[in-house]
């Protein structure tokens, strides 16, 4: 009988295949690092997605795992 070597919650994970903007090249778990905006005229817009071995070579928090900013009003 072949043997299960998944565990539940890796079989739960999505994972995503996309860039990673720190090795320049395609990598599979990536997740979203930065957003980057620009509020008035034609500029630079986009998203920095890290795939996991930069996140721990980099000490990379994904966006999602990253504590929401302090109110300030």
């Amino acid at each position: 009988m072949p043997e299960n070597t998944q565990t539940a919650e890796a079989a739960n994970t999505p994972t995503a295949v996309g860039w990673c903007a720190w090795h320049q090249n395609y990598a599979r778990g990536v997740r979203l690092i930065q957003v980057i905006e620009q509020s008035s005229g034609p500029g630079t817009m986009g998203n920095h997605f890290a795939c996991h071995p930069c996140r721990q070579a980099y000490d990379l928090v994904p966006l999602a795992d990253q504590p929401l900013p302090a109110s300030t009003s």
